[in-house]
């Protein structure tokens, strides 16, 4: 299976950060690839982008100040299939990267995600109280992944929250 690119720049927006790419994401190389993924139709609808971006067009998040990364580069048929050594390295290599390129959200596109970063267990969606890079804002939102039993709504609501952040 093959690593997927990260999309990073300096002064973005968001830089949104997933657990790791799935199978569908390794064989296409694009994220959030699969067909029962929402992450793009929630962009849309929460009025993040103007228009339904397609995952073949994730490079072109960059254009509208939007990076994409995950916590773990390895692609897995499921975030349970992470080992704690991949996390422990995948937080250090984050840190690095949010440093790096300072946005102006670090967004997390899972509960889980966050836990791992953060090493808590307390962790709800939205704005988070305490960040662990000075001028980075983390926000917290429920994993896109048709998997997901998070109702629809209410991850879109948390989007729209996410959108007035930046706003």
């Amino acid at each position: 299976m093959e690593k997927i690119n990260d999309y990073l720049k300096k002064d973005l927006k968001i830089i949104f950060i997933g657990f790791n790419p799935g199978i569908k994401s390794s064989k296409t190389g694009y994220h959030y690839a699969h067909s029962t993924n929402r992450f793009y139709k929630l962009l849309y609808e929460s009025g993040l982008t103007s228009r339904l971006y397609k995952p073949q067009e994730d490079h072109k998040l960059l254009e509208l100040g939007f990076g994409l990364t995950n916590i773990v580069s390895r692609p897995t048929q499921s975030a349970d299939k992470i080992k704690e050594k991949e996390y422990e390295r995948g937080k250090k290599q984050l840190l690095k990267k949010l440093k790096k390129y300072k946005p102006e959200v670090a967004c997390f596109t899972g509960i889980g995600v966050y836990k791992k970063f953060a090493n808590r267990s307390d962790v709800d969606r939205g704005l988070q109280n305490e960040n662990n890079i000075e001028g980075v804002k983390e926000f917290v939102i429920s994993s896109p992944s048709g998997l997901n039993r998070t109702p629809y709504e209410k991850q879109l609501e948390m989007y729209k929250k996410l959108k007035k952040l930046i706003e």
